[in-house]
């Protein structure tokens, strides 16, 4: 069986971007891309396991190039998002999902040996809580993006409802880390105050968590608050915030402090939002935001 310090599990989607201003376009997209390429610049051992057409492999050359492992599940279709930006806010989004790959089973991850693996999906259609579960059986230790679970795709019309979610204990016994952005944390929670809403996940059973809004994120770990924030000069590169931010900081993580890894995977995901795209920069780059910003 295959070895890795962190598995990156969740469709690479092609997105359709219609901006309140500019051109529409089409990028690759998916929380799994953005938080894997995120991941890379921690030296630890990372995996891909996604679900798509095998006519789009080519999505997945990027990945490939940072020395990230792939395993592609073969799925008669990729999954294709249509992204609307009704007003210059670039947190305020409509989002559709054209075509789904399917959901993920078990079986899937069977030529892999149990470490940390990152549920980084882009909506409701690729978890379940048993797939969690049967992970957790075989001995995977789990971190869930609660967007998987939030952004539940209506059957009528495939856009995308954000909706609590009735299993949102389970989900939190089960996952080491979760994160959020500033919209699910009030949906789930009730309050727009971040930190009153990581100590109500807490309560729920959640035991590591990051929230990211517009300015920064804020990380919470054994009652304990920490944020940080952004310094990106620019938002044209905005999608994939909070995945850039997740990926960087579970990989860090692993063996450095909270305040370490917020501070590492801040810097990684301001100099990503400047640039449309996953994260493409250096380590010094890295270094060197972080030394701008804390003078």
């Amino acid at each position: 069986m295959d070895s890795y310090d962190i598995i990156f599990v969740g469709h690479v989607a092609i997105d359709q971007i219609v901006p309140y201003s500019g051109s529409e376009h089409s990028v690759q997209a998916g929380a799994v891309l953005y938080s894997a390429m995120a991941a890379t610049l921690s030296g630890k051992r990372l995996a891909v396991v996604t679900k798509m057409a095998e006519k789009d492999e080519y999505f997945l050359t990027p990945i490939r190039e940072r020395g990230i492992a792939v395993y592609l599940l073969p799925s008669l279709v990729t999954t294709h998002m249509h992204v609307v930006y009704p007003t210059t806010n670039v947190d305020e989004r409509q989002i559709f999902q054209k075509k789904s790959a399917g959901f993920f089973s078990i079986n899937d991850l069977s030529a892999i040996e149990p470490c940390f693996a990152y549920l980084s999906g882009i909506t409701n259609q690729e978890f379940t809580l048993e797939f969690m579960y049967e992970l957790k059986e075989r001995g995977f230790t789990l971190a869930v993006d609660m967007q998987s679970f939030i952004r539940q795709v209506d059957q009528k019309t495939n856009e995308i409802l954000m909706r609590d979610v009735w299993q949102k204990r389970d989900i939190f016994s089960m996952a080491d880390k979760v994160k959020l952005d500033a919209v699910e944390a009030r949906l789930l929670t009730g309050t727009d105050n971040l930190e009153e809403a990581a100590m109500r996940l807490e309560k729920n059973g959640a035991t590591e968590i990051l929230i990211t809004r517009r300015d920064g994120v804020l990380a919470y770990h054994k009652s304990k608050t920490y944020f940080e924030k952004y310094s990106n000069r620019n938002s044209n590169g905005r999608t994939g915030r909070g995945d850039t931010t997740f990926g960087a900081y579970l990989a860090h993580r692993i063996d450095h402090s909270v305040v370490e890894s917020l501070t590492f995977a801040t810097a990684i995901a301001s100099i990503k939002m400047e640039t449309p795209g996953p994260f493409k920069g250096s380590l010094e780059d890295v270094l060197n935001r972080i030394k701008a910003s804390h003078s």
